[in-house]
């Protein structure tokens, strides 16, 4: 799994980054050992986070604002 950094002098990327970080410690509480948590689990968080509708992207989630940034139909 790719990790990603906020880019140093860049503290507008630290914002999302703490917010996708309380977003997952709804499903990973701090403290928590990865070592027993299958990739099951992660890909399930990681869905549910992606299609959470954001207020900033207009009540759509991030993977409608892609799929239609893309040009792409939904479901394929």
């Amino acid at each position: 799994m790719g990790v990603c950094f906020a880019e140093p002098y860049k503290p507008g990327q630290c914002g999302r980054n703490e917010n996708t970080n309380g977003l997952l410690r709804q499903f990973f509480p701090k403290g928590t050992g990865f070592r027993h948590i299958g990739w099951q689990t992660i890909a399930e968080a990681t869905d549910l986070t992606n299609n959470r509708p954001r207020k900033r992207l207009n009540d759509q989630t991030p993977s409608e604002v892609l799929t239609s940034h893309l040009g792409l139909a939904i479901g394929t």
